[in-house]
């Protein structure tokens, strides 16, 4: 038995050391156990086998120590595989391989170094190894590949050109939406051409689609048929929908054109120049007879889109027809120093188109803050001399001639050459000082002209209760004007002022006007005896007529248009869409009216003074109503009259005489109603005398209290006096 496991033990220690290796055949000599991947090199110290590596280095004694993997693929790699190539590290070595989308030319598939490299790029696009959809076409690259949309092609929603899960759809015609509320056949006619063209578009036929746009915009312009019937500010949405709505769709048919320089024009003179090129560094520059465009393609290129790049400038010479009193927005900067410099200037502008009406558009559709300024240069007529500015909105000029401006604009948009002509009044120093001190004297005037009315009985009648009206109205519109026509600082309080003053002008004219229909039916009944009945019209009458038609008049113009009131200068009436003529159509109309009571009247008296039997006093009141009524026009009247009469050679002497009549049109009522008026003199010398006698019977007082006291002192002095005597 026991020599039959003795012949078993050569063969059970050929198995224990077969899995030691050589480590074990040498442990008889080291008295250091060496880790795996080492070997010993004495009794004391072990080697790391090569591709391996310990903390110590090669040679370690250290019994904790390991030998670990030395990645030669690393940084910094001692291996160098060549270009288009790759490293590939192993358990204790490295090879190198041919980098994706590259194979070798000759020889094994790894190698090991440099001098071993045959890489060179694979085709996938011929070799058929790509994975492009079918909408695209498949473009080498080095490396690697790309899917490109085709022309007239653009990718789908949410995916980008030039990649390699791109995926592309046939472009589409953009559609084209109608102005709202516009009713127009020539429009309608033009649009449903423009359905026709998107219906019948492809990106093979894009070229004569782009054609037939600029020719049927063309004939719009050129016959534009019932557009030019339409209101002016329909004819402003018109244009505009038809600028931006031809600009939308160029922009999206221009994708499918192929590389290069194009230009379009149509019979009406309207031209359309296209540049279609690849991203580059480089400018672009397009011309036309009038007008230069100069951009950087970093501007014109969408960050998000790899495709071709497009840049359009449309010059449409017809379409100035349609911008009749098309309003004019200053930047806000601007027109405050323009206010700062001309401190008497007109809100009302009036601007004069001197080149082509330009649409400038490019592939990127975000152009309200441009990354770089464009440059536009305009050839335009002469500039006509003038106090104007240029609309600076996002533009700034930077050069201009008599027949060119360079402008420089941070947006893109629809484009031209404005020359606005301010209407400039320049502040006069003397007409001011002269309506400071007029409506000064006025409103003392027309103050102490309101008290007499309403003290003075001896003249209270229908009459006076005209005048006390009048002068109530006038007195608060001029105490109005002169302490808050400039008060511009709040929007809503200017317009406030400005309704209050249209009101309280409006009222004062209208009892103007119930003034002159009493002297005409005052000056009637000098033939024709009927007071009582007069009496009784004008009191049921004149207060409902008085202020209830002046506030019919504010209140329809407020509803209207309230936005309005008030100007940047002044609150005042705006003169936008004849607004004024909501004030100068009534006066107007007074006007026309009272002078027509003053001549009826003046031929009344003239027959009443022919007359030889008259008496003493009725000549002497005949007069006196010729007097009255000749100064009630030139007082009430004529001032505004001289007003309307501002313009031309004139208008600086009218402006004297509007503004001295004007100003003192309270001085002229207390004159005329009170001063000369026998019986409010007789009044006022009453009143004087009830003064004086008030006055000196005070004094009397006075005079008497003081001597009563003087005497009680003295009886004081006599009686403290005696007792020291007899003392």
């Amino acid at each position: 038995m026991r020599n039959k496991y003795l012949s078993l033990l050569p063969g059970l220690l050929v198995l224990l050391l077969f899995p030691m290796g050589p480590t074990a055949q040498n442990s008889k000599a080291c008295a250091l156990p060496c880790p795996p991947n080492s070997s010993c090199v004495n009794g004391t110290a072990c080697r790391c086998a090569p591709g391996f590596i310990s903390f110590s280095g090669e040679i370690f004694t250290d019994p904790l120590e390991s030998c670990d993997d030395i990645n030669e693929c690393g940084r910094p790699s001692p291996v160098d595989c060549g270009s288009s190539a790759d490293c590939q590290n192993t358990e204790g070595g490295y090879y190198c391989t041919c980098s994706p989308g590259y194979e070798p030319v000759s020889g094994a598939m790894i190698f090991r170094n440099e001098s071993e490299n045959t890489c060179r790029d694979v085709d996938e696009c011929s070799s058929g190894q790509h994975q492009c959809h079918n909408s695209t076409v498949c473009v080498n690259t080095v490396g690697s590949y790309t899917c490109h949309c085709r022309q007239g092609w653009e990718p789908k929603p949410g995916l980008k050109d030039k990649q390699k899960d791109t995926i592309c759809k046939e472009i589409s015609f953009p559609i084209w939406t109608a102005p709202s509320g516009i009713k127009s056949q020539a429009l309608s006619h033009f649009l449903n051409r423009i359905q026709d063209l998107g219906r019948n578009f492809s990106s093979a036929s894009v070229l004569n689609t782009v054609r037939d746009l600029v020719q049927e915009t063309g004939d719009l312009l050129e016959t534009p048929g019932d557009l030019k019937t339409l209101p002016f500010s329909e004819q402003h949405f018109v244009v505009t929908n038809l600028l931006f709505g031809l600009e939308n769709v160029l922009r999206g048919v221009s994708k499918a054109l192929p590389k290069g320089s194009f230009t379009f024009s149509s019979s009406a003179g309207i031209e359309l120049s296209l540049e279609v090129q690849a991203p580059s560094y480089t400018n672009i520059t397009l011309i036309q007879k009038q007008t230069k465009m100069m951009l950087t393609w970093d501007t014109v290129h969408d960050s998000g889109d790899s495709g071709l790049a497009v840049v359009g400038l449309l010059s449409t010479p017809g379409i100035d027809k349609f911008l009749a009193e098309a309003p004019l927005v200053l930047d806000a900067e601007e027109l405050t120093t323009l206010h700062e410099t001309r401190r008497g200037l007109l809100q009302e502008t009036s601007h004069i188109l001197l080149s082509d009406v330009i649409s400038a558009f490019i592939t990127n559709k975000d152009t309200e803050n441009l990354r770089s300024p464009v440059t536009f240069v305009f050839q335009h007529e002469h500039g006509q001399n003038g106090s104007g500015h240029w609309d600076t909105r996002g533009c700034r000029v930077t050069s201009t001639r008599d027949n060119s401006t360079t402008c420089q604009c941070s947006h893109l948009s629809i484009f031209a050459v404005l020359m606005a002509h301010y209407s400039v009044q320049e502040e006069d120093p003397a007409l001011t000082v002269i309506t400071y001190v007029g409506l000064s004297l006025s409103l003392l005037c027309l103050l102490l002209a309101v008290l007499t009315f309403l003290l003075c009985k001896a003249i209270q009648n229908t009459s006076t209760s005209l005048h006390l009206q009048l002068s109530l109205c006038l007195f608060l519109a001029h105490l109005l004007f002169l302490t808050a026509i400039d008060r511009t600082e709040s929007k809503v309080l200017c317009a406030i002022i400005a309704g209050a003053l249209h009101y309280l002008y409006l009222a004062s004219f209208t009892w103007m006007l119930l003034v002159g229909l009493h002297l005409f039916l005052s000056a009637r009944n000098l033939t024709v005896v009927n007071y009582s009945s007069i009496n009784r019209f004008m009191k049921k009458a004149m207060f409902p007529v008085g202020y209830g038609v002046p506030a019919v008049i504010v209140a329809i113009s407020a509803a209207s248009r309230p936005h309005l009131y008030g100007t940047s200068t002044s609150c005042w009436l705006h003169s936008e869409k004849g607004f004024k003529w909501g004030f100068l159509g009534p006066v107007c109309a007074i006007f026309s009216v009272n002078l027509a009571f003053f001549l009826m009247t003046l031929w009344i008296l003239k027959r009443k003074l022919c007359s030889l039997n008259s008496e003493v006093s009725t000549l002497q009141n005949t007069r006196m109503l010729t007097f009255k009524a000749t100064a009630q026009l030139f007082i009430l009247g004529c001032t505004w009259f001289l007003g309307i009469l501002q313009v031309g050679l004139a208008a600086r002497v009218m402006a004297y005489l509007f503004t001295i009549i004007n100003s003192l049109q309270g001085v002229f009522i207390f004159l005329v109603y009170c001063l000369l008026s026998q019986q409010v003199r007789e009044q006022y010398r009453k009143w004087l005398k009830r003064i004086r006698k008030s006055k000196a019977e005070s004094e009397k007082y006075t005079l008497s209290s003081r001597t009563m006291s003087e005497g009680c002192k003295h009886s004081e002095v006599r009686s403290c006096t005696a007792p020291r005597a007899l003392h």
